[in-house]
């Protein structure tokens, strides 16, 4: 389960390859994120933050993040 500390720091975390290379993974398109899902989250931590934004916004809590900010 993620705390508040943990879903701040998943906002600085800047997506390490592919098309949105540089873009904060918070910030990612859904059908992104619905692509990776299908192809397979990527392994260890980014993996489980990109897990995670995908569930939230998945069930429409995207509004968590402006929350955060």
């Amino acid at each position: 389960m993620w705390n508040e500390a943990d879903l701040k720091d998943m906002m600085l975390v800047e997506m390490p390859f592919g098309k949105y290379k540089d873009r904060l993974i918070y910030q990612l398109p859904m059908y992104y994120l619905e692509w990776l899902n299908r192809k397979g989250m990527p392994k260890g931590k980014l993996g489980m933050q990109l897990s995670t934004i995908y569930e939230i916004k998945l069930n429409g809590l995207d509004e968590i993040f402006l929350k955060l900010k």
